[in-house]
């Protein structure tokens, strides 16, 4: 068993290199940001980096908010080294380079809950949900990791700034759409029934960027980052319609802000902790 203690063995910065027990020989690095007057009862909040793989700087970027949410931040770092392209992080190593399938258990999206289960077992935690949040490709992590059932114990998630999305519509083949993953109309209706948060900034418009999605998939989800926000919801919505159920996804526009993962963070804070503590 990894010793996850040094995630929350004094207040502030720490940092633990594992390898991932599902997949031996592959590293990540998670970083905690642990508040002040952490306690068994503090909510767990996950935290998902970009495309630059930089989970320290998210971290950092969650450092002076966490007293105030009272929140244990984790951040894991992805490496491109063990972890490389959209497929081993955004995708979720879902499939191998043929489209087959790959075990449940080697898909990245289980991290989180694998983490979250050690701190239960080491008694560093007596929460039994936690929180997920993700910008930009972490964005994209969050919400596939929800659509595709690794929900359990997961109180809240929320997906900011995605560059792509997969739309819950079993038209589009995965990793644009649900279809091809086996899940069916009954998942749907349980997956739309779930409370999961869009975050979208209004500025977050520039397709300039070199990690600007181009491909002729994204392209149809919308012209910018903020469109596609807007389509994934207005998909769901649709769904939901047609399923004749109510829609429990929402979406935040968050004014004045672009693709900026540190202002995202602190616009996404006070939103978690409510939602985490209730």
């Amino acid at each position: 068993m990894i010793d996850l203690s040094p995630l929350v063995i004094r207040p502030g910065r720490n940092d633990l290199d594992i390898e991932l027990p599902t997949l031996p020989g592959r590293r990540i690095v998670l970083h905690s940001a642990r508040p002040r007057h952490f306690t068994h009862a503090t909510p767990v909040l996950f935290v998902h980096h970009g495309v630059l793989r930089n989970g320290a700087d998210y971290r950092d970027f969650w450092l002076p908010l966490v007293d105030k949410a009272n929140l244990l931040v984790i951040a894991p770092e992805f490496p491109d080294e063990g972890f490389p392209r959209a497929a081993w992080y955004n995708f979720g190593n879902r499939t191998n380079t043929t489209g087959r399938e790959k075990p449940r258990t080697e898909w990245t999206y289980g991290l989180d809950r694998l983490v979250f289960d050690g701190l239960r077992e080491q008694d560093l935690t007596r929460r039994r949900t936690f929180g997920a949040w993700g910008h930009s490709a972490g964005g994209q992590f969050v919400h596939r990791m929800i659509e595709l059932g690794l929900r359990d114990h997961v109180r809240m998630a929320v997906s900011a700034n995605a560059g792509t999305y997969a739309m819950p519509t079993f038209d589009v083949a995965y990793p644009f759409g649900l279809g091809g993953t086996g899940l069916t109309d009954d998942d749907l209706r349980r997956l739309l029934g779930f409370r999961l948060i869009v975050m979208a900034g209004t500025a977050d418009i520039d397709t300039t960027s070199e990690h600007f999605p181009r491909t002729k998939p994204a392209m149809a989800q919308g012209p910018t980052r903020y469109a596609r926000a807007h389509n994934f919801i207005a998909t769901a919505r649709a769904q939901a319609a047609r399923l004749g159920i109510p829609c429990a996804w929402t979406i935040i526009d968050v004014p004045d802000v672009g693709h900026d993962g540190e202002r995202m963070s602190q616009a996404a804070a006070r939103i978690l902790s409510i939602g985490l503590h209730n």
